[in-house]
């Protein structure tokens, strides 16, 4: 499955969330290093909903540009 991340820069970081995973969030130094803490974050987050018998939410959101 493919989830959307958003990942903004903050002030010497970086941070990412998933629309779709409440409360599913990461950091990181570089956009790199966040990609992959957001990653781990997501799949921690998805093992513990199973274990708790709850199901795991499908990726629903998109992402697109519109030009100004």
């Amino acid at each position: 499955m493919k989830y959307l991340i958003v990942i903004e820069k903050a002030n010497d970081n970086y941070s990412a969330y998933l629309p779709d995973i409440s409360g599913c969030i990461a950091t990181g130094k570089t956009i790199e290093d966040t990609k992959k803490n957001i990653a781990e974050a997501l799949s921690m987050h998805l093992r513990g909903m199973e274990e708790d018998g709850l199901p795991s939410p499908g990726p629903k959101a998109k992402a697109d540009y519109i030009k100004i």
